[in-house]
């Protein structure tokens, strides 16, 4: 069956390279390298760099403050820290949404929408759900702090129960978002977990890039590098990442620690690091274009994710990195925070630790930079199996299927409210 999709985001990489939302770059070109016509509905942005068409997918981006305001919602840029909302986005929320529905309404009807398909149970899926009416069935994807926010904010939590209500489908990327998206409404025989998917052949073992990145560092070949990306938030744990950093480099004594990302903590993991004895230890690289993690992947040792539930609730669903670290077949140590369980065979194709524990993770870390065959014997099997089972082509069908059985539900609860 044939679609047109409409997806409604607040999120989407505003130029080639963007480390914002990457994941939905690949979900939107895999639906439509199948064949669907594919219309993206995401909030304008100064740094939007994008053809009106490209690979299938066409972008309507939407302004919603008047000339001279800033543009601050969306983009990862409306929690601070991700644990509390930044005053400028909760004050461009009322605008963007009605915005963003006007502008997914129009986008639905002149493109002839058949699936509705939302980002971020709120605010993606509320305006989806108001643009599709009762003509057009919703699928609604889940992310991760969508869930948190309507959790937490009793305005978000009615506006998520409203979405789950009308919902014909709903994806999660991890079994513990699906678990409490049910908490807050969602229909159990109507959802389903669907991880993330990953590109193999952008993310596969280079000996080149190995040799290149070490080089830009100043680190010579044989330096044991520990790796790791993301935003520099509560939920990532980096803290404790640092804290088994000093024990690591006790141990071995060239090794370093690499992190590629910005946020609002770096002046405390600096800090940390420096306290800890180990600054010179640790190389921030900053914010990283997307087009460079491929080599950062392949020019370490072995990578880490210590992801962890923060204080306030709010945890990954299943963070891009994982994906990517498995398929780049460099060993992954990692906590089992989310969805990173489900995707991760704990000593065959990776090795998982308790969240917030320093030692075990350095533990972890210790034993793998040790060991060179552990670490190829690890990081070819994580290869094989992403690639067997978690690629984006595998993704795409299966969300195929969904918005099959999103129109075929629609269709029968039609059909069955003209009989009554």
């Amino acid at each position: 069956m044939r679609h047109v999709v409409v997806m409604v985001t607040s999120s989407y990489p505003r130029f080639p390279g963007d480390v914002v939302g990457t994941f939905m770059e690949p979900i939107a070109r895999g639906v439509a390298a199948r064949g669907h016509d594919v219309h993206v509905v995401a909030p304008w942005h100064p740094s939007v760099a994008r053809a009106p068409v490209e690979a299938g997918v066409h972008f309507h981006f939407y302004r919603y403050a008047p000339p001279g305001l800033p543009h601050t919602f969306g983009y990862a840029g409306a929690l601070k820290a991700d644990v509390t909302f930044r005053a400028s986005a909760l004050a461009a929320t009322p605008l963007a949404v009605v915005a963003g529905i006007l502008a997914a309404r129009r986008v639905c009807r002149e493109a002839g929408a058949t699936i509705m398909h939302g980002h971020w149970v709120v605010p993606g899926g509320f305006m989806a759900q108001l643009a599709a009416g009762s003509n057009v069935p919703l699928v609604v994807s889940l992310h991760g702090s969508d869930v948190y926010v309507a959790e937490r904010h009793a305005l978000a939590g009615r506006a998520a129960r409203r979405v789950f209500g009308a919902a014909a489908w709903v994806t999660a990327c991890s079994a513990d978002l699906r678990d409490r998206a049910l908490g807050l409404g969602a229909a159990a025989d109507r959802s389903e977990v669907l991880p993330y998917g990953v590109d193999t052949a952008r993310f596969a073992p280079d000996a080149a890039s190995r040799r290149s990145w070490r080089g830009r560092l100043g680190l010579p070949d044989d330096t044991p590098i520990v790796f790791t990306a993301g935003r520099l938030v509560r939920k990532k744990g980096f803290e404790y990442l640092i804290d088994a950093m000093a024990r690591v480099h006790a141990a071995h004594q060239d090794a370093r620690l690499v992190i590629a990302g910005g946020g609002d903590l770096e002046q405390e993991l600096r800090s940390r690091a420096s306290d800890a004895g180990i600054g010179a230890v640790v190389h921030f690289l900053g914010s990283v274009a997307q087009s460079d993690i491929p080599s950062l992947l392949a020019a370490a040792d072995v990578i880490a994710v210590p992801s962890i539930r923060d204080d306030a609730g709010n945890v990954d669903g299943l963070p891009n990195v994982v994906m990517e670290a498995l398929a780049s077949a460099t060993p992954l140590v990692a906590t089992p925070a989310g969805g990173i369980g489900a995707v991760v065979d704990d000593g065959r194709t990776g090795v998982l630790v308790p969240e917030r524990d320093a030692a075990a993770l350095a533990d972890a870390l210790i034993r793998l930079l040790a060991d060179a065959p552990l670490r190829t014997r690890v990081g070819l099997a994580a290869r094989q199996d992403v690639c067997e089972h978690y690629t984006w082509e595998r993704f795409a069908v299966r969300l195929e299927d969904i918005f099959d059985r999103a129109v075929e539900r629609l269709g029968k609860r039609t059909k069955a409210q003209g009989t009554t």
